[in-house]
């Protein structure tokens, strides 16, 4: 990697790849993308000077930090080890950061098999919404040694507000399912209770204003219960099926180690229950609307 902007590959131009790849390009990275079916999420950043490669090697071989950012493991085992995949272009100096949220035996896996061509294999999942991938305004916990940390910190702050370093590598990914476990257990929590009141006849407005005033309260509480009662389901923009897929992830990892995982496996069944009665492909605070089906109740206002 030279002493100026290093040369990034970018993988994955989806709700948050896009605003990620966005602000790399506009603050001076020289950037390469790939660009599948869909070419509208790469337009504007084409015409700002990117250019595309055809092939996940072609990309590896003109880069000197690749990232990637799909949705988990299964899609980032396919970048690396399938056709004209990473592995085969893998070089000494090359960096490759996974912003996915991924299982962390994958992660050491993948780390491990780039480790003898000398790529290196940093964990960077991310947090908060598209919203602040446009503005440059992310979270990420990155797992790397501290030589490598200080060399990518500036093309993490291209793209995050708040750039923390979990640990050596691996922590950022197991760090991510913990916060994200953390994350669906208040929302599946909120969404409970809201069904609970509804049943009872107590009042959801009370129920916001009661926790919205004390140490309860949370961002995530808000936009499930808060952004309910303006009728918007929207707040959170994470998908069920996504959110489903990170608690199995979580439950895998709490697992192996071995630790209980008794509160994890209920909030993973509750995710399944939503994605089971079809709610997958909308966003979190819709537990409420898989709520209203399994308690018979009406919460939402409509």
């Amino acid at each position: 990697m030279s002493n100026d902007k290093p040369r990034v590959g970018f993988i994955g131009l989806g709700l948050m790849g896009h605003g990620m790849a966005k602000n790399l390009v506009t603050k001076g990275f020289p950037l390469t993308v790939r660009v599948h079916r869909n070419r509208k999420p790469a337009e504007d950043i084409l015409a700002a000077g990117a250019r595309e490669a055809k092939t996940n090697a072609e990309l590896a071989k003109s880069s000197d930090v690749v990232i990637l950012c799909v949705t988990g493991s299964p899609q980032i085992e396919e970048i690396v080890y399938g056709e004209n995949g990473i592995l085969g272009a893998a070089r000494e100096g090359l960096i490759v950061i996974d912003t996915s949220t991924a299982e962390p035996a994958s992660t050491a896996k993948i780390r491990g098999d780039l480790a003898p061509k000398g790529t290196l294999y940093v964990d960077a999942p991310l947090a908060r919404t598209p919203k602040e991938a446009e503005e440059g305004r992310l979270n990420t916990m990155v797992g790397a040694d501290e030589a490598t940390f200080a060399r990518l910190k500036p093309v993490f702050s291209a793209y995050c507000e708040n750039v923390i370093h979990a640990g050596p590598p691996g922590h950022g990914h197991m760090l991510k399912l913990v916060n994200n476990f953390i994350a669906m257990s208040i929302a599946t929590a909120t969404a409970e209770a809201c069904a609970a009141c509804a049943k009872a006849g107590v009042s959801i407005k009370k129920l916001h204003e009661l926790v919205s005033a004390g140490a309860v309260n949370s961002g995530i509480f808000q936009l499930t219960a808060g952004k309910m009662l303006e009728g918007d389901l929207t707040g959170l923009k994470f998908t069920l099926v996504n959110a489903m897929k990170d608690l199995r992830y979580y439950t895998h990892f709490a697992e192996s180690l071995p630790t209980p995982a008794i509160v994890g496996s209920a909030v993973h069944q509750s995710l399944v229950n939503a994605n089971l009665l079809g709610f997958g492909d909308k966003f979190v605070a819709s537990l409420i609307e898989a709520q209203e089906k399994l308690a018979g109740v009406k919460i939402v206002p409509r």
